[in-house]
């Protein structure tokens, strides 16, 4: 399988209410440290494939998203849909919200 499409695996089972990092998302698919490239890889999700990528913020919990067409108030509409409280200055907080699944098995 490809990075992208284990990203997308790995994506669509953030369950709903709950968050992850780009940097877990990196690590439970064997790519410690690419972090970045996870960003990328949903950025360039191809149409079509349908993934929760809205419930993957920074470690930092901050919805870091630069896109023009997707907005950074468009991520926290749909997490605040879903339960999850984000600030106006657009942070989650993890303590509250991170999704650590039962097995790594993606």
């Amino acid at each position: 399988m490809s990075f992208h499409a284990d990203v997308y695996k790995a994506v669509s089972r953030i369950p709903k209410g709950k968050v992850t990092t780009y940097g877990f998302i990196a690590a439970l698919i064997g790519h410690p440290r690419s972090a970045r490239q996870v960003g990328w890889a949903l950025r360039n999700t191809p149409k079509g494939v349908n993934i929760p990528w809205w419930r993957v913020i920074n470690a930092t919990g901050y919805i870091s998203i630069k896109n023009p067409e997707v907005t950074k108030n468009l991520q926290k509409e749909l997490l605040e849909k879903e339960g999850i409280r984000v600030t106006r200055k657009y942070t989650v907080n993890l303590k509250e919200s991170l999704w650590t699944p039962k097995s790594t098995k993606i």
